[in-house]
């Protein structure tokens, strides 16, 4: 292959794997608001079991729902970080695709 082509080549790889990367990083952030619409749906479910309705075990039931929402809301947030620390450092990889074929090291 000539320089020229594998330069081509190369230029390509880097621009897919960039994209691909802000791809993954706006699935992360999509996947945080989907954590977080849930935790609010848990506080306002609880919230409004206790309002609206007489029901004897009240009180717990809106502690439960409360509880479960920080609890959703702590995973999410745990879980963005986490994605976000592999994504920053999958990043910097990019335009090194040489290096899973020529068995770790680059010529």
């Amino acid at each position: 292959m000539d320089v020229k082509t594998e330069n081509n080549l190369n230029k390509d790889l880097i621009l897919r794997e960039r994209l691909a990367l802000e791809r993954t990083i706006m699935t992360n952030n999509t996947t945080l608001l989907a954590f977080i619409r849930t935790s609010l749906y848990f506080a306002i479910a609880g919230l409004t079991l206790n309002n609206l309705l007489s029901i004897r075990y009240g009180s717990v039931i809106e502690a439960t729902c409360w509880s479960l929402s920080v609890i959703i809301l702590s995973v999410g947030i745990k879980n963005y970080f986490v994605q976000k620390k592999k994504i920053k450092d999958s990043e910097k990889h990019i335009g090194d695709y040489k290096l899973e074929w020529e068995g770790g090291k680059k010529k």
